[in-house]
């Protein structure tokens, strides 16, 4: 008898990874990366990668999870005993995401609160910057800032709430009122921006196509990257949750609905931005490309300017805002189940013990985001933790198990047992050579671009401290939970058993 936690139904489960997929990047990451990148003719590399690169890696993590059943660092250790560190490797790249991905979320509570009234006035740049985040200089912490710490809170309660509640009446549920919710409320965003005036010029510019684009190596660099961080490949993520699902479960279908979900809704966003930057153009007589933004800009600088200006603005402020909360709560749950799952099972503790003891810790961490600092930390956290911990240990994932495992056939067969789409030659060529040529290529690329300027003009010392620092340091925490032996199995099936007692109680 197998006493793992597993998802109550399908939909559990594909919801769940959808919420895992969808998060703030494909709000705010993917608009602005279409337009820069060809516009409309963008759609094209990005179609190729999401078809040689994000459904075959995804089938790849859920075929790995499901197969071994176990977290990431298990699965891995299962394939080869020298592999178990790339999972531990992922896990602290997600267990690092997580200490600020809280701190997003919680400015965005609090701009669906100020939304009502437009409290950020007539310059909503110079109001996130200074009024609500009292920016400092890099470097200099400074004092906490109320207003980031007591949302950051409850996001952290509703968070620890769901991943105590276990898989089936926490995650599951959680997924199962953020996601849909999600939907109905962007739903209306988009149906509200597409009928403003000027919406019509920035869905033009959106999809406008630029073909001379589709030459260009950047471009494809550029869609595969997108592709690779929205659908969280690479997090241990989906290696975990694929691991609660039933041994007879159909793999492919479910990563091919994962992926066209995801698309779709990124697809979705970049109508209901692009319309409103439009809306936003033609109010302020300026070009679109003169209003077009992308990240924490996008939604905390430009988006509220919009909102000003709009009918209406309070409620449809709200909403926009109330998305990015959904969409942000979503993801850092799957994020921090990575680190919940590898502690239960590497320590034999129970479950409520390793997410007070996983989740208890990265809330801690995530204080420093909260002070006058905060904004500098998280932009310069996240950028090297994006490019030299989740891009790099998705390169070492494909090449260790694809080259030196050399498990990919097993894989094939073990997905193609249980699922209606077949696999065949071509996603062992997708995994085994397309995407590790293009992984490599976009790590030097951003190694290029790192030694030939400081990122975003911050100190060199600012970079190196929080920058590399957090980024290898994630490499080396990996490498020293591999030290310690996993429990045996009449230890892992009492934990169990314990675990289920705990939750249906």
């Amino acid at each position: 008898m197998e006493n793992r936690s597993q998802w109550g139904t399908r939909l559990g489960f594909l919801l769940a990874a959808m919420g895992s997929a969808i998060g703030l990047g494909n709000i705010w990451r993917f608009p602005a990366t279409a337009y820069e990148n060809g516009g409309g003719a963008f759609f094209l590399p990005y179609l190729f990668a999401l078809l040689t690169a994000g459904i075959p890696l995804l089938i790849l993590e859920y075929t790995i999870g499901h197969k071994f059943r176990g977290s990431a660092p298990r699965s891995y250790g299962k394939i080869s005993k020298g592999m178990e560190w790339i999972g531990w490797w992922q896990v602290a790249v997600s267990f690092i995401i997580s200490t600020y991905y809280p701190v997003i979320i919680a400015w965005a509570i609090m701009y669906a609160y100020f939304s009502f009234g437009q409290q950020w006035g007539g310059d909503a740049t110079a109001f996130f910057v200074g009024d609500y985040l009292q920016l400092g200089d890099p470097g200099t912490f400074g004092a906490m800032v109320p207003s980031v710490l007591l949302p950051l809170i409850a996001v952290w309660a509703v968070t620890l709430f769901f991943l105590g509640r276990g898989v089936k009446k926490g995650i599951e549920v959680a997924n199962k009122i953020f996601i849909p919710t999600l939907a109905v409320i962007f739903l209306i965003i988009v149906i509200r921006a597409v009928t403003l005036e000027g919406a019509l010029e920035g869905l033009d510019a959106f999809f406008k196509p630029d073909w001379s684009a589709i030459a260009n190596g950047q471009v494809w660099v550029a869609a595969y990257g997108q592709i690779f961080f929205s659908l969280s490949i690479a997090f241990a993520i989906m290696i975990t949750y694929a691991s609660y699902l039933p041994k007879k479960s159909d793999i492919t279908n479910n990563a091919f609905i994962t992926g066209f979900a995801n698309s779709s809704f990124e697809l979705l966003a970049g109508i209901g931005v692009f319309a409103a930057l439009g809306f936003m153009a033609v109010q302020s007589g300026l070009d679109i490309s003169e209003v077009v933004a992308g990240g924490v800009g996008l939604a905390f600088m430009v988006f509220p300017e919009i909102i000003s200006q709009m009918p209406a603005s309070g409620f449809f402020g709200f909403l926009f805002f109330a998305s990015l909360v959904l969409a942000g709560l979503s993801s850092l749950i799957s994020i921090s189940e990575t680190y919940v799952a590898g502690i239960q099972e590497k320590f034999n503790v129970s479950r409520g013990k390793a997410v007070t003891i996983g989740g208890g810790l990265a809330a801690i961490l995530s204080l420093a985001y909260a002070t006058q600092d905060g904004l500098n930390l998280l932009d310069t956290v996240d950028h090297f933790i994006n490019n030299y911990g989740v891009a790099l240990a998705g390169l070492f994932e494909v090449v260790a198990i694809a080259w030196f495992a050399k498990s990919l056939k097993e894989f094939q067969s073990h997905a193609n047992s249980v699922s209606d789409i077949q696999l065949g030659t071509w996603w062992r060529i997708c995994l085994g050579v397309i995407t590790p040529i293009v992984l490599g290529w976009m790590m030097l690329q951003n190694l290029k671009a790192e030694v030939t300027s400081a990122y975003e003009g911050y100190p060199i010392e600012f970079l190196f401290n929080y920058g590399w620092v957090v980024a290898i340091g994630a490499m080396f925490a990996g490498a020293l939970l591999t030290l310690k032996k996993w429990p045996g199995r009449a230890a892992e099936a009492s934990n169990s058993e314990s675990e289920d007692k705990e939750v249906a109680q």
